[in-house]
């Protein structure tokens, strides 16, 4: 079956992961799907990732990372912009998720970024998804 919005998907999948205390998710892989995993591991959401093709099937595995406690690190992971409502935002007027707790991933041009990133960069672009 296909997927109308796979970004969404694979954010769903890290989420119902996290909850139920998975050591891993495995997801189709696209070049958008592996930039946000970048990030994600840059700022300390998950321990780690591999993508990895097996019999020509592609597969991209993501390690979840948990705290002392066994909670998952991703408290809450939402998808912002959607095929049918696209969101984009100039860099002076960059959104904060939990006053700079968590972060947010921006398509710009010149890449998948984080949020402070962007606003450094003087760059806008479209909100993919926030991470707190």
């Amino acid at each position: 079956m296909s997927v109308s919005d796979p970004i969404a998907d694979m954010l769903t999948k890290l989420r119902n992961a996290g909850m139920a205390k998975h050591e891993k998710v495995d997801v189709p892989p696209s070049k958008l799907k592996v930039e946000i995993v970048k990030i994600l591991k840059s700022e300390g959401y998950i321990k780690n990732f591999k993508k990895k093709s097996d019999e020509g099937e592609n597969i991209l595995t993501v390690f979840l990372k948990y705290d002392d406690k066994g909670f998952p690190v991703i408290h809450g992971i939402e998808k912002v912009s959607t095929p049918g409502r696209r969101v984009y935002t100039g860099y002076k007027k960059m959104p904060r998720v939990y006053n700079g707790y968590g972060a947010l991933i921006v398509s710009t041009s010149m890449g998948v970024t984080t949020s402070k990133k962007a606003a450094e960069n003087q760059v806008g672009g479209e909100i993919i998804c926030k991470v707190w």
